[in-house]
């Protein structure tokens, strides 16, 4: 899981300039007006080997009682309850002002890492102006300028400083996490409580009842487990501008990245829609296993071959989850429940596959010998020299061959296929890499 950085701050402070520098790209709109990032926005990005997601806010304004800095106000909140490391931003030309003090006070109930930083620092001769920021007792200030790139490293290395050791991070997998996505009102609420055998979670017919990732620890059967119930994602068309469902859309995306398994439950009643393809896009883009759950299965009328006819609509519109077990369930009878929790364990324990390089590099030989890599037009044509498993979860293998330019990616399909037909892959995404070696080092 990437830790979360979120950026706060009064309006008007410069954090859409400092999120678009350390992404590289114009991504947040940056204006001089005050309220111009009225919704978070997100982006991946790293600092010395550690990726982590940056998260850009609206302008704090505690005091204001306009209707469009309350919503701003409820959304940077809800970014900064949910990072793992803030950056409390604050404006160096302007100086320390009452409201500065009111978000200091805001951010210390969060009970978070706060790191100080007072930008807009154009020159290194001005940082005297920081005695004057060590009034709030939150640490020491970090003087910066987004807009010259002046003292971002330090910065960074103090962000990454406050991220848990990764062999923490591994440390802390104890229990199996179930991140149960899908579109709103599909009843992902309802199969937490069914499995869990209480209402723990609300559920309506009200689309959007799910706001936050709410995770719910327990047992069974000797297995810990997370339950992380999500809210549904709608097609971004759908999302009023300015409502808080747009920051639980990035709440469920986060939920899909620090999850074991995703549960991707579609609606029965309503067939399989792009956006289901869309959200199983963002579980194959994190590498994650995933048990397709076809929920309302008992609202259906049935004969020999609805079932048979379903699972082929779903096979070809998620055409590149044609690993994914599917079930069948029905959270108002229980139809089948009792099944999910033992096809995550299944595919969760596929994901953790781990072939000997031996045993891998005969089978891939096998699938050479069989079907030879296609040729150029020149003659040329790729030969695998041998292949190695770099990781688990995804399973990662690659390939060293005498030129990857060679290794056409419906070949990797084809191998790919072949080592899901000689090990047993279901339910989880396989990463393909090729490495160009010279044949001498064999």
């Amino acid at each position: 899981m990437k830790p979360l950085v979120a950026v706060v701050g009064r309006t008007n402070v410069g954090k859409s300039t400092f999120f678009n520098r350390i992404l590289g790209k114009r991504i947040s709109i940056v204006e001089d007006i005050p309220g111009v990032t009225r919704d978070r926005i997100y982006g991946d990005t790293e600092w010395t080997g550690r990726p982590f997601t940056l998260i850009d806010t609206g302008g704090l304004e505690l005091s204001s009682q306009d209707v469009l800095y309350s919503h701003m106000r409820e959304q940077a909140t809800l970014a900064a309850e949910t990072a793992d490391v803030i950056l409390f931003f604050l404006d160096g030309q302007q100086g320390l002002t009452a409201e500065d003090h009111e978000v200091a006070q805001h951010l210390r109930r969060t009970k978070k890492p706060v790191i100080l930083v007072v930008n807009k620092i154009d020159s290194f001769r001005r940082e005297h102006h920081l005695t004057d920021y060590y009034e709030l007792g939150m640490g020491q200030p970090y003087a910066i300028s987004s807009a010259q790139g002046l003292g971002l490293g330090d910065l960074l290395d103090a962000v990454v400083d406050l991220f848990p050791p990764e062999e923490e991070e591994e440390a802390q997998e104890e229990s199996l996490k179930l991140a149960v996505v899908g579109r709103p009102n599909v009843g992902k609420s309802s199969l937490v409580n069914r499995i869990l055998g209480e209402e723990r979670v609300i559920v309506s017919e009200i689309a959007g009842t799910t706001r936050d990732a709410i995770d719910t620890p327990f047992a069974r059967d000797g297995q810990r487990y997370t339950l992380i119930d999500t809210a549904g994602m709608r097609r971004r068309g759908k999302i009023e501008k300015d409502s808080l469902e747009r920051y639980s859309v990035v709440r469920s995306l986060t939920a899909i990245r620090r999850a074991d398994v995703a549960l991707l439950m579609i609606d029965a009643t309503e067939g399989v829609a792009e956006q289901d393809a869309k959200i199983a896009g963002y579980i194959l883009e994190e590498g994650k296993p995933v048990v397709v759950l076809v929920n309302k299965w008992d609202a259906i009328e049935k004969d020999d071959s609805t079932m048979r006819d379903f699972e082929i609509r779903v096979r070809n519109t998620l055409s590149f989850l044609q690993y994914a077990p599917i079930l069948f369930i029905s959270c108002r009878t229980g139809q089948r429940v009792d099944r999910v929790l033992a096809a995550a364990r299944t595919v969760h324990a596929n994901a953790r596959r781990r072939i000997t390089t031996g045993l891998l590099n005969d089978v891939i030989r096998d699938a050479a010998a069989a079907m030879q890599p296609p040729a150029t037009k020149t003659g040329k044509r790729a030969k695998i020299l041998y292949v190695t498993q770099a990781r688990e979860t995804p399973p990662t293998f690659v390939f060293f061959v005498n030129d990857a330019d060679l290794m056409h990616y419906s070949y990797l399909r084809y191998l790919e296929n072949h080592l899901r037909k000689s090990f047993d892959f279901t339910g989880v995404p396989l990463r393909m890499l090729c490495r160009t070696r010279q044949e001498k080092e064999q």
